[in-house]
């Protein structure tokens, strides 16, 4: 990691301290400077719309997708790194499950994602597998204690996010305090809960775990704000694949009047060329 990079890392950790923080999720590089353009102060990225944007689907449930249509650990890691070195604000990586069950796996995996240019990244307790949907509580923790161990080796600023599915597969409130404070104590920076979208479970998580709290909004129309969740206490909020699948929900809109109505009012809200033209000019 070079000096800058190290600078951007040593930002992105400062901003867990304290306060509220709004991270969007881009899934390239032009998203991702369009965000940054925003002012945001960092960005992540979304599995979900990297995998979209190369046609395929997100990782999820093995009965309904098979492991080899996954997009593999080498693709994602490269679209980590082609946005890192185009943006100037520290990059989250989503890196799913680390890409393996094994403790090593997902160890080399946070080396990787180190080397790629990344400031930061998530690892979920979700297995794919309906029968067991998430990692035994234990292997669970091994598999966040490992990559502490492959952060502290390499050195660098790294937010290390430990993420569990609880709430999205059925789970309790009470399993997930349990599973979000273990992955606290095994060495993550941050604790990451999909699923906890209203008040009163949020303010709990707040209250009941032992770091700070990140949330996901816009996957189900919540009327929470960003001042709302800042007043609850959480320290940072993603949108995880939201505004990719609004993009795209714009694009078959595009498509269908295409090829329905053989009308183009859809271009009536497009940006003018010259702007993107001007924002995705070449850094120095």
């Amino acid at each position: 990691m070079n000096s800058e990079s190290r600078e951007r890392a040593g930002r992105f950790v400062q901003l867990h301290q304290q306060g509220c923080f709004l991270l969007p999720n881009a899934w390239d590089v032009g998203s991702a400077r369009i965000l940054e353009s925003a002012g945001f102060p960092a960005v992540a990225t979304t599995s979900a719309g990297v995998a979209f944007s190369l046609g395929r689907p997100d990782h999820d449930f093995f009965s309904e997708q098979a492991p080899e249509d996954r997009v593999d650990r080498e693709t994602m890691l490269r679209r980590v790194r082609e946005i890192a070195d185009e943006v100037t604000v520290p990059l989250s990586a989503d890196l799913e499950d680390g890409y393996g069950e094994a403790p090593e796996t997902v160890a080399t995996t946070i080396s990787m994602a180190l080397a790629a240019g990344a400031a930061g990244g998530n690892i979920e307790d979700f297995t794919g597998d309906r029968k067991g949907p998430l990692y035994d509580p234990a292997l669970a923790a091994d598999r966040i204690r490992a990559a502490r161990a492959a952060v502290d080796a390499g050195g660098e600023p790294f937010v290390l996010v430990g993420r569990t599915d609880v709430l999205l597969v059925g789970g309790t409130l009470d399993e997930c305090i349990r599973r979000a404070n273990a992955y606290l104590a095994a060495g993550a920076d941050c604790a990451f809960v999909p699923g906890a979208a209203d008040a009163t479970t949020i303010g709990t998580l707040v209250r009941e775990l032992d770091g700070p709290l990140n949330v996901v909004m816009g996957l189900t129309g919540g009327t929470l704000s960003l001042d709302d969740l800042r007043e609850l206490g959480v320290r940072r909020v993603t949108v995880g694949g939201s505004i990719a699948r609004a993009m795209y929900r714009h694009l078959l809109s595009a498509a269908r009047e295409l090829a329905d109505r053989g009308t183009f009012s859809y271009a009536d809200d497009q940006i003018p060329q010259s702007d993107l033209n001007h924002l995705f000019q070449p850094r120095p």
